[in-house]
């Protein structure tokens, strides 16, 4: 009986142990357990709007730029990467020029960027921004091709007569219009088709010469003297040119000596096919050599008048191709060629006119003193090194681009330019095919560079 109950008074001081033991051990994980850390809780913003805030990525409703994290202390990830780089000042991502030796609001309500130590000293005269920054001030690049420039020169004309294809008609007797046969101004004629026809004293009596010597030289004999015959002739000859001078047709001629006896009217027959422009005669009027009669145009054949600038006129040759096109006809061009270059410009509008041929159509739908939109393609250069024109920055002394060299680094790089066309210029020295330049905002990062190299050579001096 007492070894048995001392077995159970041991049994009972290895439980207390055991229980105070493990009482020690419990007491000792709880405080461990309550003084770990929640997790943090990522938070997203928007680089132009830092007001905005979500917990989740995606893009800002205001402006739909793609949303950055931040840290719990407001930087966002690039700046919390960055945070044991020294900071040498602060500026306005949209305006440059703008600096602050502390964070703060820039003028348009933007946070200041901070401008790292490294990025003012640069790379070569180059200038590194944080990707954040390039996505803000919103840079676009494209790339160094070779290209044919083609210059896209288009200006307005109006459409003309053919100066070569217009006609005057007009008398070289003196007498009265007798028959009007073609009576109304705008109406077509043909080559040959008879105008007029006119009365003249002068003509009938030529007429009577003519049939006179036409008759003596008949009446002459085989016997009679070559003197003789040959005056004869001279006689028919000398009557016959008179007639002719005055414009009258061999096969009338003929047919008077056929007929032999004068005819009281001449005829006046159209020169060459078109319309009637003008008319200047009713019947009966007394008409004297050189008066107008009719003026006769060919309409086959139109010109384009077009007014070309002077910056233009270098890309403009002779015999060029044109495209032709009429406000009034929608749709519908016409093909041109270019015939002659004004060696003057005008004075006024400083303006060279430039005579393009058309050829109009079967119904005459190109009428003279209708306006015109005229298109000439001038081939500039073949294959040559080419930037977009809005990519490169007039210095007044110098011509820059920017060029992007990766992982945030710009560098400005002076060119050297040749032909300027269809929206591309021509580079002859300073860039290298297939390198990647800067098209938008390349003033910011001009003016960052620029801002950079000064604030480097000031710390150098000090």
């Amino acid at each position: 009986m007492i070894r048995s109950g001392k077995t159970t008074a041991i049994i009972l001081v290895c439980g207390l142990a055991f229980a105070g033991i493990s009482s020690v051990f419990i007491s000792c994980q709880k405080p461990r357990n309550e003084t770990r850390a929640a997790p943090q809780k990522q938070i997203y913003h928007c680089p132009m709007h830092p007001n905005y805030l979500s917990d989740k990525p995606g893009v800002c409703p205001i402006c739909g730029m793609k949303l950055v994290l931040v840290n719990q202390d407001g930087r966002d990830s690039a700046a919390r990467k960055t945070g044991d780089r020294k900071i040498l000042f602060y500026r306005d991502a949209m305006n440059p020029a703008h600096t602050s030796p502390r964070p703060g609001k820039a003028p348009d309500g933007m946070d200041l960027v901070p401008v790292y130590e490294d990025e003012a000293a640069g790379e070569g005269g180059g200038v590194r921004i944080d990707p954040v920054t390039v996505q803000n001030i919103g840079v676009k690049t494209e790339t160094v091709e070779t290209r044919n420039l083609k210059k896209d020169i288009r200006v307005s004309a109006n459409i003309d007569l053919d100066e070569t294809a217009v006609n005057i008609v007009n008398t070289k007797i003196m007498g009265w219009v007798e028959k009007l046969f073609v009576d109304f101004t705008g109406q077509p004629v043909k080559k040959g088709q008879p105008l007029l026809s006119i009365y003249s004293p002068d003509l009938v009596s030529t007429q009577e010469e003519y049939l006179q010597a036409v008759r003596y030289r008949k009446s002459l004999s085989e016997t009679s003297s070559p003197e003789a015959r040959n005056g004869a002739d001279e006689l028919v000859a000398s009557s016959k040119r008179r007639l002719m001078n005055w414009d009258i047709p061999e096969s009338e001629i003929k047919a008077l000596g056929e007929r032999g006896t004068p005819q009281k009217a001449m005829i006046v027959y159209s020169p060459a096919r078109g319309v009637v422009l003008e008319k200047m005669v009713v019947e009966g009027q007394n008409v004297t050599p050189g008066t107008v009669l009719y003026k006769v145009a060919d309409l086959s054949t139109v010109w384009a008048i077009a007014n070309v600038f002077q910056e233009d006129i270098p890309y403009v040759k002779v015999g060029m191709e044109t495209s032709v096109d009429l406000p009034s006809m929608q749709g519908r061009t016409f093909a041109g060629k270019v015939r002659f270059i004004a060696p003057v410009l005008d004075p006024t509008t400083k303006t060279a006119a430039v005579r393009i041929a058309i050829r109009n159509t079967p119904d005459m739908v190109l009428k003279p003193q209708m306006f015109a939109n005229v298109q000439i393609i001038s081939p500039v250069a073949k294959n040559a090194l080419s930037v977009s024109r809005q990519s490169v920055l007039h210095t007044g002394t110098r011509d820059v681009v920017i060029v992007a060299l990766g992982n945030g680094l710009f560098k400005p790089r002076e060119v050297k330019l040749g032909m300027s066309a269809g929206g591309y210029v021509q580079v002859l020295s300073g860039l290298a095919e297939g390198e990647t330049i800067v098209t938008s905002s390349q003033f910011l990062l001009d003016s960052e560079s620029n801002l950079k190299v000064a604030i480097g050579q000031m710390s150098g001096g000090n």
